[in-house]
């Protein structure tokens, strides 16, 4: 199965540990973006180690994922998350700059079905990386702002 990488980089106006404070606290996620994180709950914590349940929402659909994610304090996280639809191996760093923090996003997405990996190259992709900016990069910057 041939992945898609989705990857990006992006400035946000406030400190690493403001920016570590909301995107590792998984249980919030849907108060913090309702766009794409609809229930998120942590079912197994060894440390850094979480395993988690979610429901996330993808162009409009309902998807249940299993994420296994581990925290980077101050640095970002790692997680593996698996869905009836794909496997996405997601790197979330953050690295102190002057203008407060960047973000840098990498996203491995291996397709499951067939039939979908054929139209992946439709669904993944620069569409789905300004999505995923406006819904969560977006909504963490105006987060930080209040």
């Amino acid at each position: 199965m041939k992945e898609k990488i989705l990857q990006g980089s992006y400035t946000i106006n406030a400190p690493v540990e403001d920016v570590y404070r909301i995107i590792s606290d998984f249980e919030r996620a849907p108060e913090y973006f309702p766009i794409v994180a609809k229930s998120m709950k942590v079912i197994k914590r060894d440390g850094n180690n979480l395993e988690i349940e979610a429901t996330s929402n993808t162009f409009g659909m309902n998807f249940k994922v299993i994420m296994k994610t581990t925290l980077m304090p101050n640095k970002g996280f790692k997680s593996i998350n698996e869905s009836g639809l794909a496997i996405e191996d997601e790197v979330f760093s953050l690295v102190a700059i002057p203008e407060g923090t960047r973000i840098d996003y990498i996203n491995k997405v291996t397709i499951k079905n067939n039939i979908l990996r054929a139209f992946s190259r439709l669904i993944i992709g620069k569409g789905a990386l300004k999505f995923w900016e406006f819904a969560y990069i977006n909504r963490l910057k105006k987060i930080l702002k209040a």
